[in-house]
């Protein structure tokens, strides 16, 4: 056999193969990506089924729940004693507080600005601020107030609660972050005789104030209205046990 001959034939052994080989190379990818797309689906069909369980769980939580509220409710609706007396405490704490409206006895505070002094019509040696109602005069009033058994006390509609903050903005004072101005009316729920005796007792605070030139009336009154606490009590450090 001649040379080229045989050339020709190692060629188409070769080709042979080389066809042979890349058929059986696709045979192989395409049966790994079958068995790969049947993988891919057998692992969704998984996640399905898993959270078609979670759903089924969490309904099932979600309907015990509605079931054990709705007992709740129907519990907190019962006439019972415990639910009244629950309730009369809730409403005493909340009045406490401050958070709602009361009405009661007691007496009216006014203090105002004396406006008939100025700069020029006093003594050297005097001071106009004498003639002004400040921040620390109301303080004085409050704790006096307090201490004589106020229970409910107001500051030009401004209800006194333990947060609540007095303090002067230059010319004006401040009550529960709201500025307010001459006349102050000072409203307090409590005995009208033992409120009335305490504040205008000889040598209190009061007195002093007419002494320097503020005008200050008082008068005890019957049904005062004091409205509640508008704002946000905000606790931060005290825990309940």
């Amino acid at each position: 056999m001649k040379k080229w001959q045989i050339a020709l034939t190692y060629f188409f052994v070769c080709f042979g193969l080389t066809v042979a080989i890349c058929i059986q190379l696709k045979t192989i990818d395409e049966s790994n990506l079958t068995v790969t797309k049947t993988l891919t689906g057998n692992e969704l069909r998984d996640q399905v089924l898993k959270w078609k369980e979670k759903y089924d769980k969490a309904t099932v939580d979600l309907k015990k729940s509605e079931q054990k509220l709705e007992e709740i409710r129907q519990q907190s609706t019962k006439n019972d004693e415990s639910a009244i007396s629950k309730e009369e405490e809730i409403k005493l704490d909340n009045t406490l507080l401050g958070l709602t409206d009361v009405t009661g006895n007691g007496i009216i505070i006014t203090l105002k600005d004396n406006n008939t002094v100025n700069s020029s019509s006093i003594s050297p040696l005097d001071s106009i601020d004498f003639y002004l109602v400040h921040a620390g005069d109301l303080v004085e009033v409050i704790n006096a107030l307090r201490n004589a058994g106020a229970e409910a006390i107001s500051i030009n509609g401004q209800r006194v609660t333990n947060t609540t903050s007095v303090y002067c903005a230059g010319n004006v004072v401040v009550v529960n972050g709201e500025k307010i101005s001459s006349p102050v009316e000072i409203k307090a729920i409590g005995s009208p005789e033992l409120l009335y005796g305490s504040i205008t007792i000889p040598g209190g605070y009061l007195e002093l104030m007419k002494e320097t030139g503020v005008m200050v009336d008082v008068k005890k009154t019957e049904n005062i209205t004091i409205n509640k606490y508008e704002g946000l009590i905000n606790v931060q450090h005290i825990k309940s046990e």
